[in-house]
This record gives structure tokens, C-alpha cells and sequence, in this order.
């Protein structure tokens, strides 16, 4: 390892999105890989499946007791939903103590640990060593509701659709191109686990119906919000870019983005205001790559804000247009 350097292990790395973030880090300026953690490909290079690492670091299957021995300043865990646990535990029995980031919904719900979503939680960051990463959906949600909070009246109501990878490497109907080819599918749409995330950190009540489609990535969130009191898009418009006005991974539109222009790119756009003929309805869409912002590039901006680096440094994206 790198002296000078902050060293990161990633559990769980087999799935998109630890592919992505394999890429982010390869090209960070002040991190390195300690290790990536896959059963299925244990043993192999990193360089023959992530096209952007060139090193030789091969993919490793450690036991989760042995993790907190692997010398890594942070972990990030790629896994899937209920297996963050047992890795958590294992660094609390051994007293070690990284930053943690963990990109499930195991701690959404939990007090105990910071909800990494920083354009609308940095402020509240004190040091955690605990970090929860955000839905893909939820970041979507959030991003485009959070402006108009004050204002709302009425569950929001949401309208998602993801591409495929969002459903993961596992085979199901979800992520099956035959099947969803000349198709939209739609699941979960009462009860969703990023419906109860939103709900509890806006502290206003969301209705969200998710979809998958044919595209591979990228989410379109449309989402309609009943207002208090009539209001104007030019408010409105004001209202987005005063509040994203600082932020690089946020971009205020005027036309409703598409989902085909935000593939690869590690911002939100948000855009297409429109008001119903009272001023009382606004329906905003916001588009995001889920790997991306929705996750790994999220995550990254949660580790440079963890070790008190600028929290876009390794963002292509943050300091110019692309």
C-alpha cells in the first residue's frame, strides 16, 4: 500500500455497482484499493473485468472475521440488502473502527448512523464513522421534492422508472432484457422500502410506484406535488436553482431531462416545472444515473467528506460541464 495514501476495501464488488466504484477509486487522487471482495471471482484480476483498473489487485473472498485484519482505513459494502450486518458486527467485535459506507438499506432506518445524501445532509455530518448511503430512487425523490418542501400539502406522489441494472446481476424477470423488451414493468408500488426512506427524511409523507424498463441504466422520476398555495413557474424555478445554486452534482433545467443523456454522468438533472392552471399542482421530473449518483459516485462524495478532503475530488464531473 500507497504511504500518504487512504486505503478502501469493497465487500461485495461482483455487482454494477462495485464495478463502478472500483473505477472511481482507481482514479482517485488520495485513495487506493486495500482489497475487493467477491466469492464468484475470487482469485481474478480486477484488470480483466473493470477496464479502468490497471493495477494488479485481484479480487479476494475473506471470511467477514478476518475483514477488520485487512489494514483498510474504509470499507465499503456493496452487498445486498440484509447482509450488511454480519460485516458490521464483525468490525465491532474486533473494536475496529473504519469509516464504514454502506450502499444497502440495512441503516437508512438507524439513528446510529449518518444518511449520506450531501446535498441535503452535509450540514448535519459530525465525523460518523457510519455511513448509510442513499436509495437510488430516494435520491431522485429527494433532490426533486426538497425545494418545495415548505409548501407541500398531500402525500408526494412518484412516478420511477429504472433501467434494468438497478435490479442487480441476480437473474430475475426484473433484469431479463427478453422480458422486458417492448415493456415496462411495473413492482412494489405500495410499501416501498425507498417510499418509507424519503417519508422518513423529508418528514412529509411520499407515494412512490416503481417501474423498470428496457434501458440498461438511468432513472426518470416524475414526481406531482399539491401545493398550499397557488404559485408561478418562475417561483418555482427560483426556488430549484437558489437551492442547488452551490451544489456541482445538481443541475436545474428548464425542459424535462431525459433519461438517455444522463447515462455515465455523475449528476441529477432536474427540470420540465410545470403548474397545473391554478398554481396549487407542480409536477418536476428528475433523471439520474442509479450506478452513478445513485450510488457509487454518492458513496465517493461520502468518503472525501469522511476524510476532510474536497467532496468532489475524483468526480469528473463536479468541476465542469460535460
Amino acid at each position: 500500500m500507497t504511504a500518504g495514501m487512504f486505503h478502501v476495501g469493497i465487500v461485495g464488488a461482483r455487482g454494477h455497482v462495485g464495478a463502478e466504484l472500483i473505477r472511481l477509486l482507481a482514479a482517485h487522487p488520495r485513495f487506493e484499493l486495500a482489497y475487493v471482495g467477491s466469492r464468484e471471482l475470487d482469485g481474478q484480476r480486477l484488470a480483466d473485468h473493470v477496464d479502468a483498473y490497471a493495477g494488479e489487485l485481484r479480487y479476494s473472498s475473506p471470511a467477514n472475521a478476518a475483514l477488520p485484519t485487512l489494514g483498510a482505513d474504509a470499507v465499503v459494502l456493496a452487498l445486498p440488502n440484509g447482509k450488511a450486518a454480519a460485516c458490521v458486527a464483525a468490525f465491532d467485535a474486533a473494536n475496529a473502527n473504519p469509516v464504514i459506507v454502506d450502499l444497502s438499506a440495512d441503516y437508512r432506518f438507524d439513528d446510529g448512523w449518518y444518511y449520506g445524501l450531501p446535498e441535503l445532509t452535509r450540514t448535519r455530518y459530525r465525523g460518523e464513522r457510519r455511513i448509510s448511503n442513499p436509495g437510488c430512487y430516494a435520491t431522485a425523490m429527494q433532490l426533486a421534492i426538497a425545494p418545495m418542501r415548505d409548501l407541500l400539502q398531500g402525500p408526494a406522489q412518484c412516478f420511477g422508472v429504472s433501467g434494468y441494472s438497478g435490479a442487480g446481476t441476480t437473474p430475475s424477470d426484473k433484469n431479463d432484457p427478453d422480458k422486458l423488451r417492448d415493456n415496462l414493468m411495473p413492482y412494489a408500488l405500495t410499501g416501498h422500502v425507498h417510499e418509507r426512506e424519503v417519508t422518513r427524511q423529508l418528514g412529509h409523507p411520499v407515494e412512490f410506484m416503481p417501474h423498470v424498463a428496457a434501458h440498461f441504466r438511468g432513472i426518470t422520476m416524475t414526481v406531482n406535488l399539491h401545493l398550499t398555495e397557488a404559485t408561478t413557474r418562475d417561483a418555482v424555478i427560483a426556488r430549484y436553482r437558489a437551492a442547488y445554486a452551490d451544489e456541482p452534482l445538481v443541475r436545474v433545467i428548464d425542459d424535462a431531462p431525459w433519461v438517455s443523456r444522463i447515462a455515465g454522468r455523475h449528476h441529477v438533472e432536474i427540470g420540465g416545472f410545470t403548474l397545473s392552471e391554478d398554481g396549487r399542482r407542480l409536477v418536476v421530473v428528475s433523471t439520474e444515473d442509479n450506478l452513478l449518483k445513485g450510488a457509487a459516485t454518492q458513496a465517493l462524495q461520502n468518503l472525501n467528506l469522511a476524510f476532510g478532503l474536497d467532496e468532489w475530488t475524483g468526480i469528473p464531473a463536479a468541476n465542469a460541464a460535460d
